[in-house]
C-alpha cells in the first residue's frame, strides 16, 4: 500500500459518529420500542441467551451452579464495548463470536469453560432475536389496545354522525363517521390478534441441528432434548419441537404479524390524510405539525409518519419471508439477512402504533363539515336510494333513464337533483316524497346497527374470522 493509498483510506469513525439515533426515522424516535430494539438491547439479549444456556446446563447437572451464577452476573451489556464487538463481528459474520470471547475473559477461570458449551452462533443469535421480539411485542400491543379503546369510544359517539361515503375518490352514498371509526378499530384488533398468536421459541441445535455436542456433554442420549426444555424455561420462551436453523416459521410469523400492523394502521392514516384536506375539512389531528415555510399550516404529521411506516413494512416482511428458502442445515446469507430487517420491522410497527394511539386520542371530528359535504352534490349522493324507490313506481328501466337524465342536468346546470326532478312529468305526484328521499342524512342504512355489532368485539379477540 502506498502512502497515498493510506491517506485515502477513511479513518474509523467514532461510535458517536456512526450511531443511528433516528434522525431519518422519526416514526420510531423516542418510542419504547426504539429502546427495546437498540444495539444495547440486542447485546443484552445475546448475553441473556448465553447465561440461560449455562443455567439450564447447571440445572441438569452438566455445569456447576457456581459457573451459572458467574455467567449470569457477568452478562451485563454495560460491561462490554458494543462498538468493538460490532467491528470484530465482521471477521466471523456475526456478533456472537467476539461476544463469547469477551464474556469468557470476563469470567473467573473456573467458570469460563462453561460459556457457550455445545452451542453454535446461530443458537444464540436466533434465541436473542426471539427475546428481543418477546420484549417488544407487548409494547406494540399496549399501544394498539389504547388505539382500539379510543376508536371504540369514537365509534360509539358518532354512530349516527352522517358523512359522505367515498368510492374511487367520489361521493358514493352516505355513511357515518362512527362506522368508519368502527372499521379502523376492527383492523387494529385484527393486528392485535395476529401479534398475540405469534409463537416465539428458543433456538438450540448445535452445529447442524442434531444436538450432538449437548448429548456428548450430558453423557446421555436424552441430554439434548431435556436441555431444550430447560433452556426454553430459563428464557421464558416457547419450547421448540425441533431446532429451526433452516425451519424459519418463527421469523415468517413475525414478518406476517409485524408487517400487518403498519398496514392496518395505514388505512386509518390514509383516511385521516384525505379527510383533513383543506377542501374537505372533516377531520384534523389534535396537534398537527408546523411547516418550515408556511406559518398557517398544521400538517397531519402523525398520519404521515404512519403512512411512511406502512409503505416500508412490506419490503422488510418480504426479506424475512424469503429466508424460508434456506439451504442445508444452516444457511449462508438467509439467516444473516433477517437481523436488520426484523429490527426495523419491529421499530416501524411499534412507532406506528405509538403514533396511532396519539393520533386518535387527539383527533378532532367536525360533524358540521361532514353534514355540509353531504350536500355538495345537490342530492346526487342518494341516487341509489331514488333508483330503488322510483323503480317501484315507474319500473326499473324507466327510473334509471329518468335519474340518469336528471343527474346529468343537475350536474351541468349546478342545480339540486330534487329541483330537476320536480320538473320531470313522471314523478309529478310524488314530489314531497322525493324531497324527503333526497335528504342524505336519512339514508344511512344499517350503519348504526353495524357499529353496535362491531363494538361487541372485545379487544384482541373475536368469534370467528375477521372478514
Amino acid at each position: 500500500m502506498t502512502s497515498d493509498d493510506a491517506r485515502r483510506r477513511p479513518a474509523e469513525a467514532s461510535p458517536d459518529a456512526v450511531a443511528d439515533l433516528g434522525l431519518l426515522s422519526p416514526v420510531r424516535v423516542a418510542s419504547a420500542v426504539e429502546a427495546a430494539t437498540g444495539d444495547h438491547a440486542f447485546l443484552q439479549a445475546l448475553l441473556d441467551a448465553e447465561a440461560a444456556l449455562t443455567r439450564a446446563q447447571a440445572g441438569l447437572g452438566d455445569a456447576p451452579a457456581g459457573a451459572a451464577d458467574a455467567v449470569t452476573a457477568a452478562a451485563d451489556a454495560d460491561a462490554f464495548d458494543l462498538r468493538d464487538i460490532a467491528v470484530r463481528a465482521r471477521k466471523g459474520g456475526n456478533p456472537v463470536i467476539p461476544l463469547v470471547a469477551d464474556l469468557t475473559v470476563a469470567l473467573p477461570a473456573d467458570a469460563a469453560p462453561y460459556v457457550h458449551r455445545g452451542a453454535t452462533s446461530q443458537d444464540i443469535m436466533d434465541t436473542a432475536t426471539m427475546l428481543v421480539a418477546a420484549r417488544t411485542l407487548p409494547l406494540i400491543a399496549a399501544d394498539l389496545r389504547r388505539t382500539a379503546d379510543t376508536l371504540g369510544r369514537l365509534a360509539d359517539a358518532h354512530r349516527l354522525t352522517p358523512m359522505p361515503g367515498r368510492t374511487l375518490t367520489q361521493h358514493a352514498v352516505p355513511t357515518t363517521f362512527g362506522l368508519k371509526a368502527a372499521g379502523w378499530r376492527h383492523l387494529v384488533l385484527d393486528a392485535l390478534e395476529r401479534l398475540s398468536s405469534i409463537r416465539l421459541p428458543a433456538q438450540l441445535g448445535g452445529a447442524a441441528g442434531t444436538l450432538a455436542a449437548y448429548e456428548t456433554l450430558a453423557g446421555t442420549r436424552s441430554g439434548g432434548p431435556a436441555l431444550l426444555t430447560a433452556y426454553a424455561r430459563e428464557l421464558g420462551l416457547a419450547e421448540p419441537v425441533l431446532p429451526w436453523h433452516t425451519l424459519r416459521t418463527p421469523v415468517a410469523d413475525l414478518a406476517a404479524g409485524l408487517g400487518f400492523v403498519p398496514g392496518a394502521l395505514g388505512k386509518l392514516a390514509a383516511d385521516v390524510l384525505v379527510l383533513s384536506r383543506t377542501e374537505i375539512g372533516e377531520l384534523a389531528e389534535g396537534s398537527g405539525g408546523d411547516s418550515s415555510a408556511m406559518p398557517h399550516k398544521s400538517n397531519p404529521v402523525r398520519a404521515t409518519l404512519i403512512t411512511a411506516a406502512a409503505r416500508q413494512a412490506p419490503a422488510l416482511a418480504a426479506v424475512l419471508t424469503s429466508s424460508l428458502t434456506a439451504e442445508d442445515e444452516r444457511p449462508a446469507g438467509a439467516w444473516h439477512a433477517e437481523w436488520q430487517a426484523l429490527r426495523e420491522l419491529l421499530r416501524l410497527a411499534g412507532g406506528a402504533a405509538r403514533d396511532a394511539a396519539a393520533l386518535v386520542n387527539g383527533l378532532r371530528v367536525f360533524g358540521d363539515r361532514m353534514r355540509d359535504n353531504l350536500h355538495v352534490t345537490g342530492g346526487l349522493i342518494v341516487s341509489e336510494r331514488l333508483a330503488v324507490e322510483l323503480g317501484a313506481l315507474l319500473g326499473r328501466q324507466a327510473a334509471r333513464e329518468l335519474l340518469t337524465r336528471a343527474a346529468r342536468r343537475a350536474t351541468a346546470e349546478r342545480r339540486s337533483l330534487h329541483a330537476v326532478l320536480a320538473e320531470e312529468p313522471a314523478p309529478a305526484g310524488h314530489r314531497d316524497r322525493i324531497r324527503r328521499l333526497t335528504d342524505p342524512a336519512t339514508y344511512l342504512g344499517a350503519a348504526a346497527a353495524l357499529v353496535d355489532r362491531a363494538l361487541t368485539r372485545t379487544t384482541g379477540s373475536e368469534q370467528g374470522n375477521s372478514s
